[in-house]
């Protein structure tokens, strides 16, 4: 209790800052079990002086403030991700942050089409038990997204006003609001507020408002860079992405088949390049028959209901007929874990023949998921993957489809050099673990908390 009075005592003192007259009475009331007087004419005069000079949310955010600091309630945490609604790396990254941090905070997961909370738990393999989601529909984009399968806030540029506006004000209803998607178009008015930025994928614009977060959080240090060239904003904190498929090596390499597996969402603009994968593989078998011999290709991903680019794959597949490739598409956990155990190669192309840093890897999620199992990474030269994998000790890169063949087929042709390889994969994979994000996240938010609370 005395902690609790020195507290709301230094708060009278402090330069004026924003809360609510309606349960002034009450705070002091239920702190102290006294009348309230002089303490509480103070609080009403500060309120109302932050009221006229920096407006209601600046008042309602400092009533939140004093409500945690006394100790009437938790702190509450807003996370917001307009992809939450399908499978992906990035929405992945904001459930296991939700998932760390809802025993210390009430966490609202805010989406923008229905999603459950069953679905996000089997597909992350995550306990969100204490987390509710709350759906805040933006009209503008409901029937585009019914269209084109697509949320694109790069249309947002076109209108006059800011569709997001919406997500703003739902921001201002919470202790600290999470940006999960970089949407550098909603404007925070929560008193803490958390950018995390997977990378800057839109220049600066007009409803740019990156620069009023508290904090920028940062999945790798290729996102960091063009973090500072794109936006001219210095990054605060540093959290490379959880991946929690570990698994054991040996009994990895004992179930290990002849598969080269990818792992990526297949978006709607084919960032991806699986169709491009599809054709490398064909090409590997024709040139190399007796090196590809039994080995199957094996395409997983998260898609959106329509899906222009994956209808395009399976218009493909079906006028080039291959038995040997198979696309599995929203595998649940369990399943994914499993073909991770029993594939030797895993492909990624992002990246190769573009310009655009935005569609080149920015970290490599899957990449590492795969290496935890003791799959070969070959992968292409940039962006996030060449801060993951160590060029001939935990796997290969390669810049163009002939080097991608070629190291590919080493790695068929030589089982001493992929078992090698698959061992130092698996070791180089425990360095991004599930357990260091969540030191980190714990770290960074309980540092925001104990200074919230004015301590």
């Amino acid at each position: 209790m005395t902690d609790r009075l020195e507290a709301f005592h230094a708060f009278l003192a402090a330069e004026p800052a924003p809360a609510l007259e309606a349960v002034t009475r009450c705070l002091y009331e239920g702190l102290t079990g006294e009348e309230t007087g002089d303490e509480e004419e103070c609080l009403k005069e500060k309120i109302e002086l932050v009221r006229q000079t920096r407006g209601l949310q600046s008042a309602v955010n400092v009533l939140s403030r004093l409500e945690v600091a006394l100790g009437f309630r938790k702190p509450s945490l807003g996370l917001y991700d307009n992809a939450l609604h399908f499978i992906g790396g990035a929405q992945k990254y904001g459930c296991t942050l939700a998932h760390t941090l809802q025993d210390d905070f009430e966490v609202t997961l805010i989406a923008n089409s229905e999603v459950t909370r069953e679905q996000l738990e089997s597909w992350y393999g995550l306990d969100l038990a204490r987390c509710r989601i709350k759906v805040v529909q933006i009209p503008y984009f409901e029937e585009r997204e019914k269209q084109r399968g697509v949320f694109d806030a790069g249309l947002v540029e076109l209108r006059k006003d800011n569709p997001f506006h919406a997500i703003s004000l739902e921001s201002g209803k919470y202790d600290v609001f999470v940006n999960n998607c970089m949407l550098e178009m909603v404007y925070p008015l929560a008193p803490i507020s958390e950018m995390v930025v997977h990378f800057p994928e839109r220049e600066i614009s007009r409803f740019f408002h990156v620069g009023r977060y508290t904090h920028i959080i940062y999945n790798s240090r290729y996102t960091a860079t063009w973090i500072a060239k794109r936006w001219r904003l210095e990054p605060h904190i540093h959290i490379y992405p959880p991946v929690d498929m570990v698994s054991p090596l040996q009994e990895c390499l004992e179930k290990k088949r002849d598969i080269i597996l990818s792992v990526a969402r297949f978006e709607p603009g084919g960032n991806k390049q699986q169709l491009e994968m599809i054709k490398s593989f064909l090409q590997l078998r024709r040139l190399n028959p007796g090196d590809t011999e039994g080995w199957r290709l094996v395409l997983v991903g998260g898609s959106t209901p329509a899906n222009p680019y994956l209808e395009r794959i399976k218009r493909w597949l079906a006028d080039t007929p291959a038995s040997n490739i198979e696309l599995r598409v929203n595998t649940p956990v369990g399943e994914l874990k499993e073909v991770y155990r029993t594939a030797r190669i895993f492909w990624h192309f992002s990246g190769l023949g573009q310009r655009d840093p935005a569609r080149i890897e920015h970290f490599g999620m899957t990449t590492v998921e795969a290496m935890q199992n003791g799959c070969v990474p070959v992968v292409f030269r940039g962006g996030g993957q060449t801060e993951i994998v160590e060029e001939g000790v935990s796997g290969f890169m390669f810049g163009s489809p002939m080097e991608l063949q070629e190291k590919t087929r080493i790695l068929m042709q030589d089982p001493q050099m992929s078992v090698k390889l698959a061992g130092g994969a698996h070791a180089r994979g425990l360095a991004f673990t599930k357990d260091m994000f969540m030191d980190r996240v714990r770290k960074h938010f309980s540092g925001i908390l104990s200074e919230y609370r004015f301590r």
